[in-house]
């Protein structure tokens, strides 16, 4: 059940008047109460009606707000609270809330705008009444990373609804590797962020296993018959995709041995805030510098990270990574040199083996 603005009004009023235990409230004493409240915040004059406020009691006190308030009658006409020490302000989110808020707030997070999430607007008019995190005129204090001109954000509501109802969906794609677009029938099973990025896993109908669809390739999505769903029977996305850096990955990938060395002025850094959840410290050398090992997938993830650190890092093993790593430093290199000063390929390959052996 959605709350709005005047809704809460009418709550927060009912409420502070019953927890004045030094008077008696009857039936009309509240609308009259209510009525000022809607006309002083909102300048709303027409008051408001017995039914609607006996329906604000029912409410308050069932669960559906997770309010329970137990609100008694006395003397056939007075209300109020039979603990004087409640108040809905004190009322604890429910397990229900806790449960949407969960699932929501890994959507929200980067996203503004959303627009399908009508049942989480009065849990957000209660968090925000019972803690004060909004004021007018006040600085926000938490800044989180955004990008709001990335494309694709707008499809974020509807791939959460088909998830959640086992839609199929008919996707126009187009990857950045492809010349052309193309229809994908797809059922969709998880939406992944990954660096402000966000990403679709599911099953396309003529492909084996997962695809995972970047949201700023989609052109359009249009949903289709639920019998054309193939519903996903594989392991939970939360062990499916820990050991992985990013979303790169395929069902048949799993994750190896990588052990990295890192220079005394990072080691701080990857030790407090670890590549992957799998890191391990292996040593500390006495000039400060780490030895690590992540059990990953090597995808181009993992290497973007790895590249990041620049000269503060060095692979190790496999081996296959460590020549994918000088390969591509190695020609990073090279945008940097005039044309006079690169070495010839002997050479350039000679001074780079010594460079990072």
């Amino acid at each position: 059940m959605a709350l709005n603005k005047l809704a809460l009004i009418r709550y927060k009023t009912i409420d502070n008047c019953l927890r004045l235990r030094h008077r008696k409230w009857t039936l009309e004493d509240l609308m009259e109460k209510v009525s000022d409240a809607l006309y002083e915040f909102e300048g709303i004059k027409n008051g408001i009606s017995k039914r609607t406020i006996q329906g604000d009691i029912q409410l308050m006190r069932s669960n559906k707000l997770g309010y329970n308030a137990p609100i008694i009658v006395t003397h056939r006409k007075f209300y109020t609270y039979e603990d004087p020490k409640y108040s809905i302000s004190n009322s604890p989110i429910s397990v229900g809330d806790m449960q949407k808020m969960k699932e929501a707030v890994e959507v929200l997070k980067h996203v503004s705008g959303f627009s399908s999430f009508d049942e989480m607007s009065d849990i957000v008019a209660r968090l925000e009444d019972s803690i004060h995190t909004k004021k007018d005129n006040q600085p926000a204090i938490i800044q989180m990373e955004s990008n709001n001109l990335l494309k694709g954000l707008s499809f974020i509501s509807p791939l959460h609804q088909a998830i959640r109802e086992k839609t199929p969906l008919l996707i126009n794609y187009q990857s950045f590797k492809a010349t052309q677009r193309q229809d994908l029938v797809f059922s969709p099973y998880l939406l992944k962020e990954y660096r402000n990025r966000w990403f679709l896993i599911g099953h396309h109908k003529k492909s084996e296993g997962l695809m995972t669809l970047a949201l700023d390739r989609i052109n359009t999505i249009e949903e289709m018959g639920k019998n054309s769903y193939i519903a996903y029977t594989g392991i939970d996305f939360e062990r499916y995709f820990s050991d992985t850096i990013g979303v790169t990955k395929t069902q048949k990938d799993r994750g190896q041995r990588v052990i990295l060395e890192i220079n005394a002025k990072n080691a701080p850094y990857v030790e407090t805030k670890p590549i992957h959840s799998s890191q391990q410290i292996l040593d500390k050398k006495e000039d400060g510098s780490v030895l690590i090992r992540i059990d990953v997938v090597l995808n181009f993830e993992l290497e973007r990270e790895i590249l990041g650190f620049g000269e503060a890092i060095k692979v190790l093993t496999p081996r296959n990574l460590q020549n994918r790593i000088r390969q591509r430093l190695t020609a990073a290199a090279q945008l940097y040199l005039d044309r006079s000063e690169k070495p010839t390929d002997n050479a350039q390959s000679q001074h780079t083996s010594n460079r990072l052996s």
